[in-house]
């Protein structure tokens, strides 16, 4: 019945998404017999992607599916859902939020007025709770009318403390902090039973990751530091925030020795007072201009960790 209940929410709400998101397909990636990737677009939020710029991730149980994350508006909750559906008829019972950015979270209304239940950890939905006004704003910049319905909804089971492990449909399931990262209280989510790790914001492949300006990211140096701690657990699979599942060597080619060289780079010229603007100048090109988004993030992050590391 239930399963009846999911496929008749599915079909419906893609309906009134009409021609244009039913041509919008998130690309699905089967990672582990239970672990699958959603893959969204590797550039910038649009209208014609719903804001749906980021990976989400899918642990499929006996008893239900759960969802890493929940794109950034209500709007895109059916095609989420559609995804979901290609993959297995049970329906989102779970939704576990790993950051604070937008299209981590800003999508729960849709699988909550569903029956899901959301899960965060509480320095996550600290978070959630200070930036959500800006990131609607912008969001309303960008998507337009197709940001109606959107609004911010919170945990329902708030989680104490920054390591705890509990079971989702007989799976057992761990959301840690890891440190500071992309943004200051983004977790991740580790499921043993399938060695994989749902990183979030945590980990980029394959587009380069950006450095917050704006009082939101860690340093730098704590974002390595956070990265080797979960590049320390040797994980087979991670499923990152941006860019298709991978294993270890993958996430560290892009994302852990990305920041790495931004600190080798530029400590010394912090520490020989050289000039920010010829330093940003010098470092325009980079070994990692592979990664899409290079030509659009280098200079500003080459700007702000010099800034990070001055301030140190």
């Amino acid at each position: 019945m239930r399963r009846a209940a999911a496929a008749a929410w599915v079909a419906l709400s893609c309906l009134v998404l009409g021609d244009r998101a039913a041509a919008l397909d998130l690309e699905v990636q089967k990672v582990t017999e239970r672990v699958y990737a959603l893959v969204g677009d590797l550039t910038g939020r649009t209208a014609d992607n719903y804001g749906i710029n980021a990976t989400l991730g899918l642990l499929v149980t006996d008893s239900g599916a759960v969802l890493i994350d929940s794109g950034s508006a209500y709007q895109a909750g059916p095609i989420i859902a559609r995804a979901v559906a290609r993959v297995t008829d049970q329906p989102v019972r779970w939704v576990i939020n790993t950051g604070a950015q937008d299209h981590r979270w800003l999508g729960n209304g849709y699988f909550h007025d569903r029956g899901a239940t959301i899960i965060a950890l509480a320095r996550t939905v600290e978070s959630q709770r200070r930036y959500a006004p800006t990131h609607l704003a912008r969001l309303r910049n960008i998507l337009g009318d197709r940001l109606e319905g959107t609004v911010p909804v919170y945990a329902d089971r708030v989680i104490q403390g920054d390591d705890a492990t509990f079971s989702l449909g007989g799976v057992g399931v761990r959301l840690m902090w890891p440190g500071h990262g992309h943004f200051r209280d983004d977790a991740v989510v580790i499921v043993p039973s399938e060695d994989t790790i749902f990183t979030g914001d945590l980990v980029f492949v394959e587009r380069l990751l950006g450095v917050q300006g704006d009082g939101t990211s860690s340093m730098v140096r704590d974002w390595l530091a956070s990265f080797r701690r979960i590049a320390a657990m040797a994980p087979a699979h991670i499923v990152p925030g941006h860019g298709h599942a991978c294993d270890l060597a993958r996430a560290q080619a892009d994302t852990g020795d990305y920041l790495a060289w931004l600190i080798d780079s530029i400590a010394p010229a912090v520490a020989n007072f050289d000039d920010l603007a010829e330093v940003v100048d010098r470092l325009e090109r980079s070994p990692f201009e592979y990664l899409v988004n290079h030509d659009k993030l280098q200079r500003h992050n080459v700007n702000v960790t010099f800034l990070q590391l001055e301030a140190e």
